[in-house]
């Protein structure tokens, strides 16, 4: 996933204008359970009594943490609350919400012990997922670093000829800035920062691309982007023939080759290092197995076509999205990307994740309904300042997913899992 010398140079400038190398390091170092114990587990684990139920409950309420919507218990959302969420309402669908950790995620946004609540009615996933949290946690924690940010929106203009397009394209190339100005008119929290062009005989594609704060930004962009091409038709000295909002360029909701190369919301890589004791003892194979393994799956995907090369990062991401309040239909652009598995010289295992389309936010959209307010607040994710702490959070949770089911897969112990889970028809 290359970048370009422009969009390296803000990331980095950004980083080190808030932290020098030394807190730069110590953020993303792991941080040793013997120094920094770790926060006990929750407790009853696999027991699906009602008691195992309510001591879970009270586990994290003693922690602070308000479920009272999780639970059910909070007054039903008047309909009038929801507008801007869905039309045509008739209730609500209910999907069980687990919980994983502690998780201990050294990031640049998220840094410490996390528990993380994950929707879903696919039984051993969350069983899967906090055994992978839990390794992770025992060798210090994952590494995490949220770089690029980026929506975009590509309108399609078409002309008669080449040349029209040629003369239009020259013409848009002048008016970045006043297309920002444009931009900013429609949205406090967004900004356009690139304009990437594509010219396929008379048909010129404009790829607007912004950074949209803390929200997820999928309206923001194309609310803006709409107010930015009414001024393209008004002013343009060559007109178009005709012209489309979204011309099927920026990958919106598709896994296509152009996101996995590109950015479309939040780019972050994570890796964490396992010891061979702690891979013997807890996936019950060993760091070299696991590694065999993973080039046998790699060769299998390379023969599938996949975009990326990964395990199963839709998991963790629309378990996340359904209790966090995110559009969960771009888990399809989210979802591609590439984990890596090596022996070091000390026999640890190394794991690394890329996701480099991460379209999640922690204002707008579903965020403020109370199941979602809750599970984000138990992740210290609701509100302004929170959109890269919870990417960071989200691509290690899929970190703990991928050494959890590839270590299973090597074991032999993916069909007995599933199997112990399952729902018994």
């Amino acid at each position: 996933m290359p970048q370009s010398y422009a969009r390296s140079q803000r990331v980095f400038k950004k980083i080190s204008g808030k932290m020098n190398e030394d807190t730069f390091k110590k953020k993303l170092e792991p941080k040793s359970i013997e120094k920094q114990p770790l926060p006990k587990q929750i407790p009853r684990r696999n027991d699906f009594s009602i008691d195992g139920l309510k001591a879970r409950q009270k586990f994290l309420e003693n922690l602070g943490y308000s479920l009272n919507a999780v639970k059910g218990e909070k007054d039903a959302i008047k309909p009038e609350e929801l507008r801007g969420n869905i039309e045509d309402l008739i209730g609500f669908c209910q999907i069980p919400v687990g919980i994983i950790g502690p998780l201990r995620i050294n990031g640049l946004y998220a840094n410490g012990d996390f528990f993380v609540p994950l929707a879903t009615t696919e039984g051993s996933l969350v069983a899967s997922y906090n055994r992978g949290a839990h390794v992770i946690s025992l060798t210090g924690g994952a590494s995490v670093m949220c770089l690029t940010e980026s929506v975009s929106r590509a309108p399609c203009f078409i002309f008669n000829n080449l040349v029209e397009a040629g003369l239009f394209l020259s013409w848009a190339l002048t008016k970045m800035d006043y297309f920002n100005e444009v931009a900013k008119t429609t949205t406090r929290h967004g900004q356009l920062v690139d304009i990437k062009t594509t010219l396929n005989g008379p048909s010129c594609y404009l790829t607007f691309e912004y950074t949209t704060g803390d929200a997820s930004g999928q309206n923001m962009v194309t609310i803006a982007t709409e107010a930015i091409c009414k001024k393209i038709i008004e002013e343009s000295p060559i007109k178009p023939r005709t012209w489309y909002l979204e011309g099927n360029l920026s990958g919106d909701k598709r896994a296509s080759m152009l996101s996995f190369l590109g950015v479309r919301g939040k780019k972050v890589v994570a890796e964490a290092f396992l010891s061979k004791k702690i891979v013997e003892k807890f996936l019950h194979t060993s760091p070299q197995n696991i590694e065999k393994f993973y080039r046998a799956s790699t060769l299998g995907g390379i023969q599938s076509g996949v975009i990326g090369m990964q395990g199963h990062f839709a998991n963790a991401l629309t378990a996340l999205f359904i209790a966090c309040g995110q559009d969960v239909a771009c888990v399809a652009e989210a979802s591609i990307g590439i984990t890596d598995m090596y022996v070091t010289e000390e026999e640890e295992l190394h794991v690394s994740v890329s996701l480099p389309n991460l379209t999640v936010g922690t204002i707008g959209g579903g965020t403020h309904l109370p199941t979602a307010r809750e599970c984000l607040n138990i992740l210290d994710c609701y509100g302004k300042d929170r959109a890269q702490k919870f990417a960071e959070i989200c691509t290690v949770t899929a970190l703990a997913g991928e050494i959890s089911i590839i270590a299973s897969l090597t074991a032999g112990d993916f069909g007995r899992a599933h199997a112990t889970f399952r729902h018994k028809i």
